[in-house]
């Protein structure tokens, strides 16, 4: 047997969108007789210093990093570059063949989808301009593309770099930029971490989701839905799919192949849609409050005082707006979103039933049965095994 070849992985594997390249990278290994001994960095950072000291094969390398192309550039072995994707040909790295997730397509898509939930306005949150983040100015130009030729009523906000120090002021400028918007409006944001922004501004500044402002993020990031109780629409990159063809590229290379000329576009795998972007035209105030509050709180185990607390008005008048509304009461509204919660966590994680029926406000397993037996006919268990056969066929 010959000894297998030594490659570098120079990815800053704390972000989702390396994660899903690197595992894209380890499913073409898996699926191939490639034998390769991977290096990278004990804690999962890319670093450049001393790789020109690296005794080794071949290099798969994040070219969004602005240290990557210099630092590569001389490099006696073959180097495959992962990164954004540039309306401008003469941006891409001369001599190297190029990955790119196509920044261009990710925008429309999230662009679209807000089309479809029939919203007519806007907008774009975005990063500062930085040597680091030229892919958000790439989705931010993407936009400006589309809005400019479809004539629509749109605004771009890059807002304030994220830091501990800067954080309260950053968040204050945000909620009055979110504040004096016309509404309502769409949000796409560069990626999910500043669209989780968007919705704690929202939130502060007590601003309807999706009712007055919906949101779309990029990256499908799971640790964005752990971090708001508003779940949130992502258009999800084609990461995984990147690695596994820059994996094949250099396996080509690494067998005599030129691919120096060679510059691949990844399209997105699709959008996640989640209540965030969910847009439908509210005429009550006072339901558009009510539902952003349920949203927030809904499996806390609220009742109907509570909401009409919020709103500021009293349980009756409540009432009469949401069966005017939504031809619903109150407690059905929270009855469903408690359910719609329960339903999503069965179909999509592995978590007890004992434990859902807690997350999701029931007083006890038994009742989320009778519930379930109640508005669906079945039991949790059955409404698992029914979605199981459905995603079998």
């Amino acid at each position: 047997m010959t000894n297998p070849h030594r490659i570098a992985l120079l990815f800053n594997a704390n972000k989702v969108y390396d994660r899903q390249v690197i595992a894209g990278i380890g499913h073409y290994l898996n699926s191939t007789r490639v034998e390769w001994d991977l290096f990278m960095e004990e804690d999962f950072r890319s670093r450049m210093r001393d790789i020109h000291q690296f005794k080794g094969d071949g290099v798969i390398a994040d070219f969004d990093d602005p240290e990557a192309p210099e630092a590569l550039r001389d490099l006696p072995i073959p180097v495959v570059a992962v990164g954004g994707s540039y309306h401008d040909p003469s941006a891409y790295p001369a001599g190297v063949p190029y990955i790119a997730t196509d920044n261009a397509r990710l925008v429309r898509l999230a662009y679209d989808h807000l089309i479809e939930q029939g919203l007519g306005r806007f907008a774009f949150y975005g990063l500062p301009p930085h040597p680091g983040s030229r892919w958000a100015q790439e989705r931010e130009q993407a936009f400006r593309a589309i809005v400019e030729a479809e004539a629509v009523e749109a605004t771009v906000y890059e807002g304030s770099p994220t830091s501990a120090g800067g954080w309260g002021e950053a968040v204050e400028e945000l909620v009055a930029w979110l504040t004096a918007l016309p509404k309502p409006i769409g949000i796409i944001a560069t990626t999910d971490a500043r669209a989780r922004q968007v919705l704690q501004a929202c939130v502060i500044g007590d601003i309807p989701v999706p009712e007055q402002v919906a949101i779309v993020g990029i990256d499908n990031d799971p640790m964005a839905q752990l971090l708001t109780r508003i779940p949130l629409t992502s258009v999800i990159q084609g990461a995984e799919e990147m690695g596994r063809t820059a994996a094949h590229l250099l396996h080509q290379m690494l067998r005599g192949v030129d691919c120096s000329g060679t510059r691949v576009l990844v399209p997105p795998v699709g959008i996640n849609v989640q209540v965030s972007s969910r847009y439908h035209p509210v005429r009550s105030p006072h339901v558009m409050r009510a539902s952003h509050y349920i949203r927030q709180y809904g499996c806390l185990g609220i009742k109907t005082e509570q909401v009409a607390d919020y709103v500021g008005v009293s349980r009756t008048v409540l009432e009469e707006h949401f069966k005017r509304e939504l031809k619903q009461t109150v407690h059905q509204v929270i009855l469903k979103h408690k359910l719609d919660a329960a339903c999503d966590l069965i179909a999509n994680s592995d978590t007890p039933l004992a434990d859902i029926a807690l997350r999701c406000g029931f007083t006890s397993l038994q009742y989320m049965y009778a519930v379930f037996r109640r508005e669906y006919d079945c039991t949790p268990r059955q409404y698992l095994d029914l979605h199981r056969t459905a995603g079998a066929t």
